[in-house]
């Protein structure tokens, strides 16, 4: 990179896909990372840099260091172009407004236009900083910020200047990704058709020390509340602090070793379904239609793609290629009306969800959120069914992105 008064502008980063995908591959990022290093030492105001920097930090678990290089950075810059897409300019051209923060807290935007034609542009939105005055041109703005309480107020700024922002549209409006909390979306989905979604609230710790104590009943925090429940941290993921009681008893046990300033209720469903086992999917809604992303198989209720042996097992694998290549005509005819509501009540133009089926039939909604990690990095030799999924998840994406360019420039 130049540098001095010939720096491009907007910096041009790495980006987030290139440097995960090298990450999830066991690539070397010391290499990489001292290049960066050296080029921040030489120019102290290459901000394009010290974003890398974060981002491999973050990837390494080097939280401290992460944050340290991301402020810095974002302290020089707030506006850095990516180098995921190949565009030249000629293709649709996105403003994405982004939070600060870990490798969660925006939607993994890099993966869904990776390689494309698609001209990407991160905005950062600071608390307590003014936006800048120069953003580059573009064909449309979209909220990349997750919900989360970290970026609560962050998304309230958007919120307040997306319907004067002077290039319309703004898609994924702030106002309803707000809705998304684990409890905002239970209620938001209670009594939609052909979806169940288990009753969640939120409760501060000395509630829950009350309910164990059996000062309150289960009944007075949960409408349909009967044992096993649900229990874990505010805004944990990957089931982080996740545990299921069957009693009040076990909830000092929990507290003590999963401290938190808050926690998240709910109601525990037992889905299993064939031979006795759990199904969970991945699905994201790319305007209003669905895509499957993974289906993890599992003998336990708690499942998440890494501790499934998805890997380690050929049948589970081929039990998820088939369900890939059946979804349109088999899991997503059966649950039409299920995510014809999700779209109607939730409004964004792109979310994912994950959910299972219930035995009755019904589409078993566990969370719905903007900023689920979507991605094409499985090895395809052990995957070979998945990089033509994602990559037909990408195109819909960019699809959806062109046809807006397009109906602009007419």
């Amino acid at each position: 990179m130049s540098v001095g008064k010939d720096r491009p502008w907007p910096p041009v980063s790495m980006g987030m896909a290139r440097l995960t995908t090298m990450a999830f591959h066991g690539e070397n990022m010391v290499p990489t990372a001292l290049d960066l290093l050296r080029r921040a030492e030489s120019d102290p105001e290459d901000a394009a840099a010290l974003l890398d920097l974060a981002t491999i930090h973050l990837l390494m678990g080097h939280e401290e260091a992460g944050d340290a290089f991301q402020a810095k950075a974002l302290g020089l810059q707030q506006v850095y172009r990516d180098q995921s897409a190949t565009a030249d300019g000629s293709g649709p051209r996105l403003l994405a407004f982004a939070a600060p923060g870990n490798l969660m807290s925006n939607v993994p935007i890099q993966f869904l236009i990776e390689n494309s034609d698609i001209q990407l542009d991160l905005l950062y939105v600071i608390p307590g900083v003014d936006l800048p005055e120069r953003v580059p041109a573009h064909d449309m703005a979209m909220v990349v910020v997750g919900e989360s309480d970290e970026n609560r107020e962050i998304l309230e700024r958007i919120a307040a200047l997306v319907d004067l922002w002077p290039c319309p549209p703004v898609l994924n409006d702030p106002r309803k990704v707000l809705r998304l909390s684990r409890d905002g979306v239970s209620t938001l989905l209670a009594g939609a058709p052909g979806i169940r979604i288990p009753a969640t609230t939120r409760v501060d710790p000395e509630t829950l020390a009350r309910l164990g104590r059996g000062e309150i009943t289960l009944t007075e925090l949960l409408p349909d509340g009967t044992y096993p429940i649900i229990v874990r941290p505010l805004d944990s993921h990957a089931g982080k602090g996740l545990s299921k009681l069957d009693d009040s008893s076990a909830l000092d046990i929990y507290m003590a070793a999963t401290p938190a300033e808050a926690y998240y209720l709910s109601s525990f469903v037992d889905y299993r379904g064939a031979g006795g086992l759990f199904r969970k999917y991945r699905i994201v809604m790319i305007a209003g239609h669905p895509y499957v992303c993974h289906m993890a198989v599992s003998s336990h209720w708690m499942i998440h793609y890494l501790n499934a042996d998805m890997r380690e097992s050929a049948e589970k694998r081929a039990e998820e290629a088939q369900a890939f290549a059946t979804f349109d005509e088999d899991f997503a005819a059966r649950h039409a009306g299920a995510f014809a509501a999700m779209h109607e009540r939730i409004g964004l133009e792109y979310f994912a969800m994950d959910c299972a089926e219930t035995p009755d039939g019904r589409l078993l909604v566990f969370e719905a959120d903007t900023a689920m990690i979507v991605h094409a990095m499985d090895p395809p030799d052990i995957f070979p069914y998945k990089a033509p999924q994602m990559h037909r998840i990408f195109r819909a994406f960019q699809d959806m992105l062109r046809g807006i360019a397009a109906a602009k420039r007419a």
